[in-house]
């Protein structure tokens, strides 16, 4: 693989995986192609800008023009689809741009690959029989766990809120196109990622955030919501061997077996920070402050990982305790930075 179109590679999974692919493969160009709305920065790409193998393009996935162009261009031959609106908070206010990005984008970059890779269905053109289309989702297209079972592969869909009904959507177009074309699709379904450079507005860098400034941590309902916790450099060590490696075809959930529940993810937090920058106002754990559950709170995620773990040889390096400590580091030099 030489020329990869990678999307959304200013947001926070997305800029990771450039950096470890860059890191890792180097006979590999990549492309990053992001509309920069509020989830990507470029100050997130700031480790690898100056890398001649990386070029950014600001640009739309759902501009089928752009992107056409851009595979013509570049001779694009793999695509690694990060791009998505991600926020279920936000699916909730304001749904439309869920439906539009994550379904109508992913078509888009979908038709395009069938366009530029395939003569017909299920013939590739000549020169064309490397390309890959690795496709992102997530673990909340199957809905919610009660307090027993894993998701795996074969799990039925049921998604319970507007982000994931179009990340479930966008799946199963890789699904119909792998299926009705032939087109070189695997897609990956992951656990909840945590690490540097994550949105403001999620969870973990919430927490650290508030806590800093003295404000209260908005926990959830009663808090014992639960998640599988990926730490974000594993996940994408995970999508590149899935992209490198993964049946064509085949979906592969990549999860941290690292399951906790939000209101331990808080408390642990604040212990962490009592240690690390303590307070002189007391116990941060004392700003914990329980807030009217969202609707259609998912209980539980939690991911069987066997089949990426055997198939392909993958390993988390990092469980939860290790992950949560550089983590916060991480958040605590950047506000501190900000002050």
């Amino acid at each position: 693989m030489s020329k990869l179109l990678v999307t959304g590679g200013a947001g926070f999974i997305g800029s990771n995986f450039i950096a470890t692919a860059l890191s890792e493969n180097f006979g590999l160009s990549i492309i990053n192609l992001d509309l920069l709305t509020y989830a990507g920065c470029t100050a997130n790409t700031k480790a690898f800008s100056g890398s001649n193998r990386y070029r950014f393009v600001k640009g739309d996935i759902r501009d089928r023009g752009a992107v056409k162009q851009l595979f013509r261009d570049h001779a694009i031959d793999g695509i690694v689809h990060f791009a998505a609106e991600s926020h279920v908070d936000n699916s909730i206010t304001g749904p439309e741009n869920f439906i539009t990005t994550n379904i109508n984008g992913t078509f888009t970059l979908l038709d395009i690959a069938r366009e530029e890779w395939l003569e017909s269905p299920h013939k590739i053109k000549p020169g064309k029989a490397h390309c890959r289309f690795l496709h992102v989702s997530t673990d909340e297209v199957y809905g919610s766990l009660g307090a027993e079972g894993l998701f795996r592969e074969d799990s039925p869909y049921a998604p319970n809120s507007p982000y994931s009904a179009s990340k479930a959507s966008s799946d199963m177009l890789g699904r119909a196109y792998f299926h009705t074309y032939g087109l070189p699709v695997v897609t990956t379904n992951c656990s909840n990622n945590y690490g540097p450079l994550q949105h403001n507005e999620k969870l973990i860098p919430t927490i650290i955030r508030k806590a800093l400034s003295g404000q209260p941590i908005p926990i959830y309902g009663d808090g014992m919501n639960v998640r599988d916790w990926l730490y974000v450099t594993d996940h994408c060590k995970g999508i590149m061997l899935a992209f490198q490696e993964g049946r064509l075809g085949e979906t592969y959930n990549i999860g941290g077996r690292n399951e906790r529940n939000n209101l331990y993810i808080a408390q642990r937090i604040c212990e962490i920070l009592d240690d690390m920058a303590p307070s002189t106002s007391g116990a941060y754990s004392e700003l914990i402050t329980f807030v009217t559950d969202r609707p259609g709170h998912d209980q539980r995620y939690a991911i069987d990982a066997t089949k990426i773990e055997t198939e392909l040889g993958w390993k988390a390096a990092e469980n939860f305790e290790t992950g949560i400590h550089k983590t916060v580091a991480h958040y605590l030099q950047k506000y501190r930075n900000h002050e």
